[in-house]
């Protein structure tokens, strides 16, 4: 047992600690504070505090526990809150009420509470590490299976049916070291990375729902997304709409940092929420982790490891997780006011130098892979990082050091956001580096060139950017009518197709089918439009024609009855046109 000899906010300096090793948990002072050893001299430690230190003073005692900042994993997690260090606060809140008292500590997953556990292998059977021993039907929407920890091996001695809780032994393994009992709880360190078999290529795409971000930028399972923009341009309400319709089947919500109204939120809305496939509340699938600006500085950190593992944890049950964080500038700020208690050389902005490597290992543990067992299976983890730079300046640390990891780009714009154009992703300034790999996956579903489709309705918004720097000249009289007409179109993209009402019954989320539908509609308008001009027809009188009203309405129709409207709107389409040409005498 050490002593304390200095607290600097966050940061406490312990002596007698010799036998400690880096990463140990510890618990500080009278009041037993969680903490984590982050430097070690001979006997000296130097621990970051989780919790408020104001009041603790040296000569308190500092007492290791031997183990690393762990979190439970086992039946329990879904559904419920946790804060930056696995606390449940809604456990907590029974305990002490609203204001959460500095010492207090849970369990993460409930003691009491039995579980029907359904085995899946029998007695005398060889298993190996990932394999799936049984199963709990935690929810309605998740069937938790329970998986030999890694690092076991062996034959099957013993194997219970029946309810049990998360401590008792349901299995007995003999392996070549002896006989090891199994629980439906392990227990993992949040920096060590979970194993897996093997990283897959991006092949699949994960559908939001979002048109802006499906169909013009998308993102792979398993793969790393930014999304920098400063305030008020959208980003949370983004990520809840990303958190309510992505097609994973497992989400975790981390609010690193944020306020704490935005979590307050997503915690009022979620258990309202229908999820879209199976109509149960949405909470059924979630993991929440609430750290908010409030709570102690220190434990920002922490909250995004402890969710990068949950969320591992599933993935290796076979399930595709989503996971986002909100926001990793406020992680990285965390970063920043530690390393300065430390009295480490700063680097750019007064950022720690180790800052890129910190957000390349979080991102790196996103990926598809195939898990442990002998059976294969395919889980995935897609990390979405929030990232709030101040000013809304895109040249600072954070965001550079980002771009360099991930590999989709959304671009949060400030401009459009003050003309309320949300989502308020800007199409010029962000991309996606996994259209190549998904390209085929939408040749194969729906048979159609989504990728030459995006090309040409970019190329199109890219020539309007252009344009508007000439009307900016010269004013728009001057453009020739088949310039006015990719003005004309252009807007009809931006309105009609890019702009998504989050609150709308039916706009809040669109199918993967309707967004590739509506974008070839406007891109025939497009063409015609532009083949009219050159035939004579001036745009006044095109921007006459009742099909442009309909486009504009597609948004709104039922996704259920929108293939059979689509083909209604195209031959609204064609015959407008038709005799738009027929007028002006250019035939059919």
């Amino acid at each position: 047992m050490g002593r304390i000899v200095r607290i600097t906010g966050p940061v406490v300096i312990a002596d007698g600690l010799r036998g400690s090793e880096m990463y140990e948990l510890v618990r500080v002072g009278e009041e037993k504070l969680i903490g984590e050893i982050i430097g070690l001299n001979e006997d000296r430690a130097i621990i970051q505090v989780y919790e408020e230190t104001s009041g603790i003073k040296p000569g308190e005692p500092v007492e290791g526990t031997g183990r690393p900042l762990s979190v439970e994993l086992g039946p329990g997690l879904i559904g419920s809150i946790y804060d930056g260090t696995q606390r449940p606060l809604d456990v907590i809140m029974s305990k002490v009420g609203y204001l959460v008292k500095r010492g207090v500590s849970a369990f993460a997953l409930p003691r009491d509470k039995k579980w029907k556990f359904t085995p899946k292998v029998g007695k005398g059977q060889e298993v190996q590490e990932g394999d799936v021993l049984g199963i709990v039907k935690e929810t309605k929407l998740v069937e938790h299976r329970i998986m030999v920890p890694p690092g076991i091996k062996g034959k099957v001695v013993e194997i219970a049916d029946g309810s049990f809780t998360v401590e008792e032994t349901i299995a007995v393994i003999e392996t070549a070291g002896g006989s090891r009992e199994v629980q439906m709880m392990q227990i993992w360190p949040v920096r060590r990375p979970r194993p897996y078999k093997k990283k897959l290529e991006p092949s699949e795409p994960l559908f939001t729902g979002q048109r802006i971000a499906d169909t013009f930028f998308p993102v792979a399972k398993g793969g790393t997304v930014a999304i920098p923009g400063g305030f008020g341009t959208g980003k949370t309400v983004f990520l809840h709409q990303v958190a309510k319709w992505a097609d994973a089947e497992i989400v975790t919500y981390i609010g690193c940092g944020e306020r704490g109204n935005e979590m307050c939120d997503v915690l009022v809305h979620f258990p309202q929420l229908k999820d879209p496939r199976s109509g149960e509340p949405l909470m059924e699938r979630t993991v929440l982790i609430a750290n908010t600006s409030n709570m102690p500085v220190a434990a920002r950190e922490a909250s995004v490891y402890t969710g990068i593992t949950i969320a591992e944890y599933f993935r290796d049950m076979g399930y595709n997780v989503a996971l986002m964080a909100d926001s990793t500038s406020r992680w990285a700020e965390a970063m920043r006011e530690i390393s300065g208690r430390l009295e480490e050389m700063p680097g750019e902005e007064g950022f720690p130098a180790y800052l890129a490597s910190r957000l390349a290992e979080f991102y790196e543990r996103a990926g598809r892979v195939i898990t442990l067992g002998s059976e294969e299976r395919i889980g995935s983890v897609t990390v979405l990082g929030a990232v709030s730079p101040p000013g809304g300046d895109l040249s600072e640390p954070v965001t550079q050091n980002t771009l360099r990891i991930v590999k989709v780009f959304w671009a949060l714009d400030t401009g459009l956001a003050d003309r309320r154009h949300f989502p308020a992703i800007h199409w010029l300034t962000s991309y996606s580096l996994y259209v190549d790999h998904l390209a085929p996956w939408w040749k194969e579903r729906f048979g159609r060139d989504w990728r030459s489709l995006r090309s040409e309705a970019l190329a199109m918004l890219q020539k309007e950017a252009e344009l508007e720097e000439i009307v900016k000249l010269v004013g728009p009289d001057a453009l020739p009518e088949p310039d006015r007409a990719v003005l004309e179109s252009a807007r009809m993209m931006r309105e009609d197709l890019l702009q998504q009402f989050a609150f709308h019954p039916v706009d809040t989320y669109c199918p993967p089918e309707k967004q590739i539908t509506m974008l070839e509609i406007v891109l025939e308008f497009y063409r015609k439009c532009v083949e009219a001009t050159r035939r004579g027809v001036p745009v006044r009188e095109i921007i006459k024609l009742p099909v442009r009203e309909t486009i504009a309405g597609m948004k709104r129709i039922e996704n259920e009855r929108f293939q059979e409207e689509s083909k209604r709107i195209r031959e609204q389409l064609e015959q407008e046109f038709e005799e738009l040409f027929r007028k002006v005498g250019g035939g059919g």
